[in-house]
């Protein structure tokens, strides 16, 4: 694991998922998949832009369902999130990285989000690890997400 990067502290999270590592890394560079599975238990998803490439760019929103009570980060009930493409390996890692746009300096700076895959009996085994994340995220919330994303990814790709 790499040293913190600036202010934010390193969050983790990881999950068995009964699929290969193929039908995983697919969906991470499929934008049509990731409004499916990214977005977290309370929240919806939606592709501005994406082009999964080492230094390609994508831009999205992630929107809170009415019912949840979390503020957005840059409207009241919206995230828009500003990512790039630092590293791409098929069927091995992704990394991101990761800005949102908000006029909140809590939410300011650069969060390196790398996805790590590794085959296991039966399917992979995922870790994410987010690096420099703003202070304006609290680690229980960003906990919760982390783990309900992935296991939003197992539902997506275990059929």
């Amino acid at each position: 694991m790499t040293a913190n990067i600036g202010h934010g502290r390193t969050d983790s999270a990881t999950r068995f998922i009964a699929a290969s590592a193929d039908v995983i890394y697919r969906a991470f560079v499929d934008p049509k998949a990731w409004p499916q599975w990214l977005p977290p238990d309370g929240m919806t998803g939606q592709i501005y832009e994406f082009d999964a490439r080492p230094g390609g760019t994508y831009r999205m929103a992630l929107t809170y369902r009415e019912d949840h009570s979390s503020a957005g980060k840059t409207s009241e009930d919206t995230d828009v999130v500003e990512g790039r493409f630092a590293e791409l390996i098929p069927n091995h890692r992704v990394v991101q990285i990761v800005t949102f746009q908000s006029d909140d300096p809590a939410f300011a700076g650069e969060m390196r989000m790398t996805w790590s895959l590794s085959p296991a009996a039966g399917g992979t085994d995922v870790w994410i690890i987010a690096e420099n994340v703003p202070i304006g995220i609290s680690k229980a919330d960003h906990d919760v997400g982390l783990r309900s994303t992935l296991e939003n990814l197992a539902r997506f790709v275990e059929g």
